[in-house]
């Protein structure tokens, strides 16, 4: 039986080690951990490497439920993907495994809860976009990476690799700005 941790975060700047080291203090043994989102399982391969490989009498741990997933359907296919492989799943906070009939049902409802809260979180966020709009504040959100510098690097001939590394984001990130520069000016302003 072994206790097999399971940390995610949705973006590349946020951190792990918060979770890694809940699941450590917890004795996991094993711990896999990725930077994707929590909307689908698509490409959450960790994830899926954990699932293949749960053996009768595993558990996989959480830090939190959101951890599994974002959405109360996937959650729960997790669960049942765990159960089918005799396998159990526990989420530390708040404290609540599926070792018993009772952990289901509240797995359940944390889940539906969960979904809820994000719903009404995304509502009032965007009443509060459109209100900002309407009396002319509302700006959009800040760029975190600075583009005029990912130009500049481009100019001086740094290839995307070299880009992502001085500027501290994702080649794909640098494609982007690369492809919104080169559709809003010509090919000889960059």
């Amino acid at each position: 039986m072994s206790r097999i941790g399971y940390a995610r975060v949705s973006t590349i700047d946020q951190d792990l080690e918060t979770q890694i080291a809940k699941l450590k203090a917890e004795g996991c043994g094993i711990i896999r951990s990725e930077k994707v989102s929590g909307a689908s399982r698509d490409g959450r391969a960790e994830l899926a490497t954990i699932i293949d490989f749960l053996r009768p009498g595993d558990e996989l741990v959480v830090t939190r439920l959101d951890r599994l997933g974002r959405d109360t359907r996937d959650v729960l296919n997790l669960i049942h993907e765990c159960g089918q492989r005799e396998a159990f799943v526990t989420v530390l906070d708040p404290h609540v495994s599926t070792r018993g009939d009772m952990g289901h049902i509240v797995l359940t409802v944390l889940g539906m809860v969960a979904q809820m809260e994000r719903r009404f979180i995304k509502e009032r966020q965007r009443e509060g976009i459109e209100k900002a709009k309407g009396i002319g504040v509302y700006k959009g959100g800040k760029a975190r990476i600075d583009h005029q510098r990912v130009a500049e690097l481009l100019r001086a001939n740094m290839g995307a690799s070299e880009i992502a590394r001085a500027v501290g984001c994702s080649r794909m990130q640098v494609y982007r700005i690369i492809q919104n520069y080169a559709q809003s000016t010509s090919r000889s302003d960059l």
